[in-house]
Protein backbone atom coordinates (compact mmCIF):
# COMPACT_ATOMS: atom_id res chain seq x y z
CA UNK A 1 0.00 0.00 0.00
CA UNK A 2 1.50 3.32 -1.03
CA UNK A 3 1.84 6.22 1.40
CA UNK A 4 -0.52 8.24 -0.81
CA UNK A 5 -3.19 5.54 -0.68
CA UNK A 6 -2.67 5.17 3.03
CA UNK A 7 -3.16 8.90 3.51
CA UNK A 8 -6.30 8.93 1.39
CA UNK A 9 -7.68 5.97 3.24
CA UNK A 10 -7.04 7.64 6.58
CA UNK A 11 -8.97 10.69 5.45
CA UNK A 12 -11.93 8.65 4.25
CA UNK A 13 -12.01 6.12 7.09
CA UNK A 14 -10.91 8.30 9.97
CA UNK A 15 -7.47 6.73 10.54
CA UNK A 16 -4.44 8.54 11.89
CA UNK A 17 -0.74 7.92 11.48
CA UNK A 18 2.56 9.09 12.80
CA UNK A 19 6.10 8.88 11.55
CA UNK A 20 8.64 6.46 12.93
CA UNK A 21 11.41 8.87 13.81
CA UNK A 22 12.10 7.96 17.43
CA UNK A 23 15.42 6.45 18.48
CA UNK A 24 13.72 3.20 19.42
CA UNK A 25 12.18 2.85 15.99
CA UNK A 26 15.37 3.81 14.16
CA UNK A 27 17.23 1.25 16.20
CA UNK A 28 15.01 -1.68 15.36
CA UNK A 29 16.88 -4.80 14.39
CA UNK A 30 16.69 -6.33 10.94
CA UNK A 31 14.62 -9.12 12.44
CA UNK A 32 12.01 -6.64 13.64
CA UNK A 33 11.99 -4.96 10.25
CA UNK A 34 11.34 -8.27 8.52
CA UNK A 35 8.65 -9.19 11.02
CA UNK A 36 6.79 -5.91 10.59
CA UNK A 37 7.50 -5.98 6.87
CA UNK A 38 5.68 -9.29 6.71
CA UNK A 39 2.84 -7.73 8.67
CA UNK A 40 2.73 -4.83 6.22
CA UNK A 41 2.35 -7.07 3.21
CA UNK A 42 -0.09 -9.36 4.93
CA UNK A 43 -1.99 -6.59 6.65
CA UNK A 44 -2.57 -5.17 3.21
CA UNK A 45 -3.85 -8.62 2.30
CA UNK A 46 -5.73 -9.37 5.53
CA UNK A 47 -7.08 -5.84 5.56
CA UNK A 48 -8.25 -6.28 2.00
CA UNK A 49 -9.87 -9.56 2.91
CA UNK A 50 -12.53 -8.20 5.20
CA UNK A 51 -12.94 -4.68 3.90
CA UNK A 52 -12.78 -1.33 5.60
CA UNK A 53 -14.02 -1.40 9.15
CA UNK A 54 -14.19 -5.19 9.67
CA UNK A 55 -10.54 -6.15 9.93
CA UNK A 56 -9.10 -8.05 12.83
CA UNK A 57 -5.58 -7.00 13.66
CA UNK A 58 -3.19 -9.56 12.12
CA UNK A 59 -0.52 -11.22 14.21
CA UNK A 60 2.88 -12.21 12.86
CA UNK A 61 3.32 -15.87 13.71
CA UNK A 62 -0.23 -16.36 14.93
CA UNK A 63 -0.68 -14.67 18.26
CA UNK A 64 -3.62 -15.13 20.59
CA UNK A 65 -6.57 -12.88 19.85
CA UNK A 66 -8.58 -13.78 22.91
CA UNK A 67 -7.30 -10.85 24.96
CA UNK A 68 -9.07 -7.50 25.12
CA UNK A 69 -7.59 -4.82 22.89
CA UNK A 70 -7.74 -1.06 23.30
CA UNK A 71 -10.23 0.87 21.22
CA UNK A 72 -9.74 1.83 18.48
CA UNK A 73 -7.56 -1.04 17.30
CA UNK A 74 -4.40 -0.10 15.45
CA UNK A 75 -2.01 -1.81 13.06
CA UNK A 76 1.67 -0.95 12.63
CA UNK A 77 2.91 -0.83 9.03
CA UNK A 78 5.93 0.34 7.06
CA UNK A 79 5.14 2.86 4.35
CA UNK A 80 7.03 3.30 1.07
CA UNK A 81 9.59 5.56 2.77
CA UNK A 82 10.49 2.85 5.27
CA UNK A 83 8.83 4.67 8.15
CA UNK A 84 6.88 2.72 10.75
CA UNK A 85 3.39 4.17 10.98
CA UNK A 86 0.43 3.26 13.15
CA UNK A 87 -3.07 3.45 11.71
CA UNK A 88 -6.52 2.43 12.78
CA UNK A 89 -7.43 -1.08 11.69
CA UNK A 90 -10.50 0.15 9.84
CA UNK A 91 -8.34 2.61 7.88
CA UNK A 92 -6.88 -0.21 5.80
CA UNK A 93 -9.17 -0.51 2.82
CA UNK A 94 -8.93 -1.31 -0.85
CA UNK A 95 -10.93 -0.59 -3.95
CA UNK A 96 -10.56 -3.15 -6.72
CA UNK A 97 -10.33 -1.93 -10.29
CA UNK A 98 -13.42 -2.95 -12.25
CA UNK A 99 -13.05 -5.80 -14.73
CA UNK A 100 -13.74 -4.37 -18.17
CA UNK A 101 -12.97 -7.06 -20.71
CA UNK A 102 -12.17 -10.72 -21.26
CA UNK A 103 -8.47 -9.98 -21.70
CA UNK A 104 -8.27 -8.59 -18.19
CA UNK A 105 -10.17 -11.57 -16.82
CA UNK A 106 -7.61 -13.88 -18.39
CA UNK A 107 -4.67 -11.77 -17.30
CA UNK A 108 -5.68 -11.94 -13.63
CA UNK A 109 -4.74 -9.64 -10.78
CA UNK A 110 -1.55 -7.88 -11.79
CA UNK A 111 1.50 -8.41 -9.60
CA UNK A 112 -0.05 -11.22 -7.55
CA UNK A 113 0.83 -14.91 -7.41
CA UNK A 114 -1.79 -16.71 -5.33
CA UNK A 115 -1.09 -19.78 -3.21
CA UNK A 116 -2.90 -21.78 -0.55
CA UNK A 117 -1.66 -23.72 2.48
CA UNK A 118 -3.80 -26.32 4.29
CA UNK A 119 -2.88 -27.31 7.85
CA UNK A 120 -3.99 -30.92 8.23
CA UNK A 121 -3.29 -30.91 11.97
CA UNK A 122 -6.15 -28.44 12.47
CA UNK A 123 -8.84 -30.12 10.38
CA UNK A 124 -11.66 -31.98 12.15
CA UNK A 125 -14.05 -32.23 9.18
CA UNK A 126 -16.36 -29.46 10.37
CA UNK A 127 -17.31 -28.98 6.69
CA UNK A 128 -18.00 -25.26 7.11
CA UNK A 129 -15.63 -24.60 4.21
CA UNK A 130 -17.63 -26.96 2.00
CA UNK A 131 -20.95 -25.41 3.01
CA UNK A 132 -19.85 -21.84 2.29
CA UNK A 133 -18.29 -22.84 -1.02
CA UNK A 134 -21.47 -24.64 -2.10
CA UNK A 135 -23.64 -21.68 -1.19
CA UNK A 136 -21.41 -19.04 -2.80
CA UNK A 137 -21.13 -20.88 -6.11
CA UNK A 138 -24.67 -22.19 -6.42
CA UNK A 139 -23.55 -25.81 -6.28
CA UNK A 140 -25.87 -28.75 -5.83
CA UNK A 141 -25.18 -31.36 -3.15
CA UNK A 142 -23.52 -33.72 -5.61
CA UNK A 143 -21.14 -31.02 -6.82
CA UNK A 144 -18.21 -30.16 -4.57
CA UNK A 145 -15.38 -27.84 -5.54
CA UNK A 146 -13.94 -28.61 -2.12
CA UNK A 147 -14.24 -32.03 -0.53
CA UNK A 148 -12.88 -33.40 2.73
CA UNK A 149 -11.35 -36.84 2.38
CA UNK A 150 -10.91 -39.43 5.11
CA UNK A 151 -7.24 -40.42 4.99
CA UNK A 152 -5.40 -43.29 6.62
CA UNK A 153 -6.38 -46.83 7.60
CA UNK A 154 -9.78 -48.49 7.31
CA UNK A 155 -9.84 -48.76 11.10
CA UNK A 156 -11.16 -45.38 12.26
CA UNK A 157 -9.72 -45.93 15.74
CA UNK A 158 -6.13 -45.58 14.57
CA UNK A 159 -4.46 -42.38 15.69
CA UNK A 160 -2.67 -41.68 12.41
CA UNK A 161 -5.91 -41.20 10.46
CA UNK A 162 -6.67 -37.60 9.47
CA UNK A 163 -8.93 -35.36 7.37
CA UNK A 164 -7.71 -33.85 4.12
CA UNK A 165 -9.50 -30.97 2.36
CA UNK A 166 -8.90 -31.21 -1.38
CA UNK A 167 -9.72 -28.80 -4.20
CA UNK A 168 -8.27 -27.71 -7.53
CA UNK A 169 -4.55 -27.18 -6.99
CA UNK A 170 -4.22 -24.39 -9.60
CA UNK A 171 -1.18 -26.21 -11.04
CA UNK A 172 1.62 -24.27 -12.71
CA UNK A 173 1.94 -27.13 -15.21
CA UNK A 174 -1.77 -28.00 -15.57
CA UNK A 175 -2.65 -31.01 -17.77
CA UNK A 176 -6.21 -29.70 -18.12
CA UNK A 177 -5.31 -26.60 -20.13
CA UNK A 178 -3.27 -28.62 -22.61
CA UNK A 179 -6.15 -30.86 -23.70
CA UNK A 180 -8.97 -28.30 -23.98
CA UNK A 181 -9.71 -27.95 -27.74
CA UNK A 182 -11.31 -24.51 -27.45
CA UNK A 183 -9.11 -22.75 -24.84
CA UNK A 184 -12.01 -22.65 -22.39
CA UNK A 185 -9.76 -23.53 -19.45
CA UNK A 186 -6.66 -21.39 -19.11
CA UNK A 187 -3.86 -20.32 -16.78
CA UNK A 188 -3.97 -16.72 -15.57
CA UNK A 189 -0.99 -14.51 -14.82
CA UNK A 190 -1.77 -14.57 -11.10
CA UNK A 191 -1.52 -18.37 -10.99
CA UNK A 192 -5.22 -19.23 -11.04
CA UNK A 193 -6.50 -21.86 -13.49
CA UNK A 194 -9.91 -20.63 -14.64
CA UNK A 195 -12.75 -21.78 -16.91
CA UNK A 196 -14.78 -19.72 -19.37
CA UNK A 197 -18.11 -21.55 -19.57
CA UNK A 198 -19.17 -19.47 -22.56
CA UNK A 199 -16.41 -21.22 -24.51
CA UNK A 200 -16.69 -24.65 -22.89
CA UNK A 201 -18.25 -27.28 -25.19
CA UNK A 202 -18.59 -29.95 -22.50
CA UNK A 203 -16.18 -32.46 -24.02
CA UNK A 204 -14.80 -33.20 -20.53
CA UNK A 205 -11.26 -33.76 -21.82
CA UNK A 206 -10.04 -31.59 -18.96
CA UNK A 207 -11.81 -33.78 -16.42
CA UNK A 208 -10.09 -36.85 -17.84
CA UNK A 209 -6.69 -35.11 -17.82
CA UNK A 210 -6.86 -33.88 -14.22
CA UNK A 211 -5.06 -36.39 -11.96
CA UNK A 212 -6.74 -34.94 -8.86
CA UNK A 213 -10.39 -35.39 -9.91
CA UNK A 214 -10.92 -31.72 -9.10
CA UNK A 215 -13.59 -30.86 -11.68
CA UNK A 216 -17.36 -31.24 -11.76
CA UNK A 217 -19.84 -31.28 -14.63
CA UNK A 218 -23.01 -29.21 -14.82
CA UNK A 219 -25.74 -31.70 -15.67
CA UNK A 220 -28.58 -29.36 -14.75
CA UNK A 221 -29.98 -25.98 -15.61
CA UNK A 222 -28.85 -23.14 -13.28
CA UNK A 223 -30.76 -22.50 -10.09
CA UNK A 224 -33.65 -20.03 -10.36
CA UNK A 225 -31.82 -17.37 -8.37
CA UNK A 226 -29.11 -17.19 -11.03
CA UNK A 227 -31.30 -16.53 -14.05
CA UNK A 228 -30.98 -12.75 -13.99
CA UNK A 229 -27.21 -12.73 -13.37
CA UNK A 230 -24.69 -11.71 -16.02
CA UNK A 231 -22.12 -14.48 -16.53
CA UNK A 232 -18.52 -13.92 -15.50
CA UNK A 233 -15.65 -16.44 -15.52
CA UNK A 234 -14.56 -14.93 -12.20
CA UNK A 235 -17.81 -15.79 -10.40
CA UNK A 236 -18.60 -18.98 -12.36
CA UNK A 237 -22.22 -17.84 -12.22
CA UNK A 238 -24.76 -18.44 -13.53
CA UNK A 239 -24.02 -22.10 -14.17
CA UNK A 240 -24.31 -23.30 -17.73
CA UNK A 241 -25.72 -26.75 -18.38
CA UNK A 242 -23.31 -29.01 -20.26
CA UNK A 243 -20.12 -27.30 -19.05
CA UNK A 244 -17.32 -28.01 -16.57
CA UNK A 245 -16.64 -26.21 -13.29
CA UNK A 246 -14.12 -26.30 -10.45
CA UNK A 247 -12.54 -24.33 -7.62
CA UNK A 248 -10.75 -21.22 -8.85
CA UNK A 249 -9.66 -19.52 -5.60
CA UNK A 250 -12.71 -17.20 -5.90
CA UNK A 251 -11.03 -14.60 -8.16
CA UNK A 252 -14.02 -12.25 -7.86
CA UNK A 253 -13.45 -12.13 -4.09
CA UNK A 254 -9.69 -11.74 -4.48
CA UNK A 255 -10.06 -8.92 -7.00
CA UNK A 256 -12.37 -7.16 -4.53
CA UNK A 257 -9.72 -7.56 -1.84
CA UNK A 258 -11.35 -10.40 0.11
CA UNK A 259 -10.35 -13.93 1.02
CA UNK A 260 -11.84 -16.93 -0.82
CA UNK A 261 -15.08 -18.09 0.84
CA UNK A 262 -13.59 -21.24 2.37
CA UNK A 263 -10.83 -19.45 4.31
CA UNK A 264 -12.88 -17.37 6.81
CA UNK A 265 -15.56 -20.08 6.94
CA UNK A 266 -13.26 -22.57 8.66
CA UNK A 267 -13.66 -22.32 12.46
CA UNK A 268 -10.22 -23.80 13.07
CA UNK A 269 -8.04 -21.72 10.74
CA UNK A 270 -7.12 -24.72 8.58
CA UNK A 271 -6.82 -22.85 5.27
CA UNK A 272 -4.25 -20.12 4.58
CA UNK A 273 -4.33 -17.99 1.44
CA UNK A 274 -1.81 -15.49 0.22
CA UNK A 275 0.65 -14.13 -2.30
CA UNK A 276 3.82 -15.99 -3.20
CA UNK A 277 5.42 -12.77 -4.42
CA UNK A 278 5.05 -11.22 -0.97
CA UNK A 279 5.88 -14.56 0.72
CA UNK A 280 2.86 -14.10 2.99
CA UNK A 281 -0.25 -16.16 3.75
CA UNK A 282 -3.12 -15.69 6.19
CA UNK A 283 -6.11 -17.65 7.48
CA UNK A 284 -7.89 -14.42 8.39
CA UNK A 285 -6.60 -14.38 11.97
CA UNK A 286 -2.95 -15.32 11.71
CA UNK A 287 -0.31 -14.04 9.31
CA UNK A 288 2.61 -16.27 8.36
CA UNK A 289 5.65 -15.97 6.13
CA UNK A 290 5.02 -18.63 3.47
CA UNK A 291 8.59 -19.87 3.08
CA UNK A 292 9.14 -20.12 6.83
CA UNK A 293 5.85 -21.91 7.41
CA UNK A 294 6.60 -24.52 4.75
CA UNK A 295 10.16 -25.05 5.91
CA UNK A 296 9.44 -25.30 9.63
CA UNK A 297 6.34 -27.46 9.27
CA UNK A 298 7.57 -29.71 6.45
CA UNK A 299 5.12 -28.45 3.84
CA UNK A 300 4.53 -30.58 0.74
CA UNK A 301 2.37 -30.75 -2.37
CA UNK A 302 0.03 -33.66 -3.10
CA UNK A 303 1.35 -36.09 -5.73
CA UNK A 304 4.12 -33.65 -6.53
CA UNK A 305 5.96 -36.37 -8.47
CA UNK A 306 3.43 -35.97 -11.31
CA UNK A 307 5.16 -32.74 -12.28
CA UNK A 308 2.00 -30.65 -12.20
CA UNK A 309 3.53 -28.13 -9.73
CA UNK A 310 0.45 -27.43 -7.56
CA UNK A 311 -0.05 -24.08 -5.84
CA UNK A 312 -1.74 -25.72 -2.85
CA UNK A 313 0.60 -26.86 -0.07
CA UNK A 314 -0.15 -29.17 2.85
CA UNK A 315 1.26 -29.12 6.36
CA UNK A 316 1.48 -32.68 7.78
CA UNK A 317 -1.07 -33.89 10.33
CA UNK A 318 1.42 -34.00 13.18
CA UNK A 319 0.33 -33.06 16.71
CA UNK A 320 -3.31 -32.94 15.63
CA UNK A 321 -5.49 -30.48 17.51
CA UNK A 322 -8.55 -32.73 17.35
CA UNK A 323 -9.03 -36.49 17.55
CA UNK A 324 -9.87 -38.02 14.19
CA UNK A 325 -13.13 -39.49 15.51
CA UNK A 326 -14.61 -36.03 15.99
CA UNK A 327 -15.24 -35.66 12.29
CA UNK A 328 -16.73 -39.09 11.65
CA UNK A 329 -20.29 -38.03 12.44
CA UNK A 330 -20.21 -35.28 9.80
CA UNK A 331 -18.59 -37.69 7.35
CA UNK A 332 -21.24 -40.38 7.75
CA UNK A 333 -24.05 -37.81 7.70
CA UNK A 334 -22.76 -36.26 4.46
CA UNK A 335 -22.32 -39.66 2.84
CA UNK A 336 -25.86 -40.79 3.77
CA UNK A 337 -27.33 -37.50 2.54
CA UNK A 338 -25.51 -37.79 -0.78
CA UNK A 339 -26.73 -41.33 -1.30
CA UNK A 340 -30.34 -40.28 -0.65
CA UNK A 341 -29.93 -37.26 -2.94
CA UNK A 342 -28.61 -39.38 -5.81
CA UNK A 343 -31.47 -41.86 -5.49
CA UNK A 344 -34.09 -39.11 -5.40
CA UNK A 345 -32.84 -37.08 -8.36
CA UNK A 346 -31.66 -39.78 -10.77
CA UNK A 347 -34.93 -40.61 -12.59
CA UNK A 348 -36.15 -37.01 -13.04
CA UNK A 349 -32.88 -35.19 -13.70
CA UNK A 350 -31.42 -37.45 -16.36
CA UNK A 351 -34.34 -39.42 -17.74
CA UNK A 352 -32.16 -41.97 -19.54
CA UNK A 353 -29.66 -44.63 -18.61
CA UNK A 354 -27.16 -43.05 -21.00
CA UNK A 355 -27.11 -39.79 -19.03
CA UNK A 356 -26.83 -41.61 -15.73
CA UNK A 357 -23.91 -43.60 -16.98
CA UNK A 358 -22.24 -40.40 -18.19
CA UNK A 359 -22.43 -38.82 -14.78
CA UNK A 360 -20.98 -41.80 -13.02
Amino acid sequence: MSSEKLSNCEQSCGGSGHGGGSKDEKGRSRRDFLRYGAMAGAAAMVGLTTGCGDMEEPSAGGGDHSHESSSPRTVRLYNEDGQLVEVKAEAICHTADPVTDNEELRRGVEGMSFVMVIDLARCRNARRCVEDCQKAHGLRPDQEYLRVNKMGDVDDRLSHNYWMPQLCFQCDNPPCTKVCPVDATFKRGDGIVAIDNEKCIGCRFCMAACPYNARVFNWNEPLGSEESMEYSPETSLPKKKGTVDKCDFCPDMVRAGKLPHCVPACPNGVIYFGDRNQDVVTNGNQVERLSTLLQERGGYRFLESLGTRPRVYYLPARNKQFPFERGLENYEEAREFMEEYRLERRPSDHGSSESEGGEQ
